[in-house]
């Protein structure tokens, strides 16, 4: 009886230590919420975690969600106790707005085995344009309309020149309303006649860096009249004053992706 009894006790301790035998990764956080200087070329997160389990946890794999983003972690094990950090490095490139990447993690923690963590990166772009095309219809009054250019405040522009690639429109800058705020004036000296002229913008910070900024400016053709024949060539010109009223004027050769 005592035998059995002991047995049983021996049985039950044994349970009890497997049972409290276990890996866990604690993690401080698993999204990062980061904004970037607009200089900055990678936006940086670390992902801290503490193994808080009385066993070992191995890491199994560690893989980004794209190509523009890079993930490592210190070590490949993590004893009971120890602690240590995944780093995800997110090249930022042309790109602007809000940037999410993932990273998925998985290892053998039997209470988590897979985990994803998140980077988040708001990126200010340097310049802001509203709106990026300003249009006047065939035989409307010349008035000065208005594009609104928004910097970066830590940009420190002082200054914009803005140029026409044509002779059709002058362009002039005065100081916005707000900070870091700016008034392009542009103007056709002819609504006649249908002409369309790309506005490269170029501000004086960062200074060397050749940073350039396109915006649009268009006299539209004049409409068809109620009598007159809808030609091929006629379609064509209304399909085109269309197409470039709802999309934006490329940048010049050399400028950023904006």
């Amino acid at each position: 009886m005592n035998t059995n009894f002991s047995r049983l006790i021996g049985v039950l301790a044994l349970a009890a230590l497997v049972q409290s035998a276990h890996a866990e990764l604690k993690w401080e956080q698993t999204s990062v919420d980061l904004r970037p200087g607009f200089n900055d070329k990678q936006a940086v997160a670390h992902f801290k975690y503490e193994n808080v389990g009385n066993t070992p946890v191995h890491f199994k794999s560690v893989h980004a969600s794209c190509g523009c983003t890079t993930a490592q972690t210190q070590n490949e094990q993590v004893a009971p106790g120890q602690k240590g950090e995944i780093t995800a490095t997110f090249n930022i490139g042309g790109r602007t707005g809000t940037q999410v990447k993932t990273v998925t993690v998985q290892t053998d923690d039997p209470e988590r085995s897979s985990i994803v963590l998140t980077l988040k990166a708001v990126i200010t772009p340097l310049l802001e344009f509203q709106p990026t095309l300003v249009y006047w219809q065939n035989g409307e009054e010349p008035k000065p309309k208005i594009i609104t250019a928004k910097a970066n405040k830590d940009a420190a522009i002082k200054k914009l020149d803005v140029a026409s690639s044509t002779p059709d429109f002058t362009a002039k800058v005065d100081a916005g309303s707000a900070p870091n705020e700016f008034r392009i004036s542009v103007q056709p000296r002819d609504t006649t006649k249908a002409v369309y002229a790309t506005l490269t913008i170029k501000p004086d910070s960062p200074a060397n860096t050749g940073n350039m900024f396109a915006a649009a400016a268009r006299v539209m053709p004049p409409a068809p009249t109620s009598g007159t024949a809808i030609t091929p060539s006629t379609k064509a010109s209304v399909s085109t004053a269309r197409h470039d009223l709802a999309t934006p004027a490329p940048p010049p050769a050399g400028s950023p992706s904006q």
